[in-house]
């Protein structure tokens, strides 16, 4: 329903989202890491923490959360919120 992503480097994010087939309309819904900030240390639970407020404000049920990390790695975790 909804996807925060940590688009630290944006470029490369629009490219990837495009190629994946995102809808821009649930990416970062209240602004992302260039925004809201991309704390060193913290970005995994910042994400985390504002797609969960996302998804509640909302009344969404699943969320994908995504972090780059150096090296050309990445990761990403789906959750599903339960009423």
């Amino acid at each position: 329903d909804l996807i925060e992503a940590n688009e630290a480097f944006a470029a490369q994010f629009l490219a990837v989202g495009k190629n994946l087939g995102f809808d821009s309309e649930k990416v970062n819904v209240n602004g992302g890491a260039i925004a809201l900030g991309h704390p060193i240390g913290a970005s995994g639970a910042r994400i985390l923490v504002t797609l969960l407020h996302a998804m509640q404000a909302r009344d969404k049920t699943l969320g994908l959360a995504t972090l780059c990390i150096g090296g050309g790695q990445g990761i990403a975790m789906v959750i599903e919120r339960l009423n």
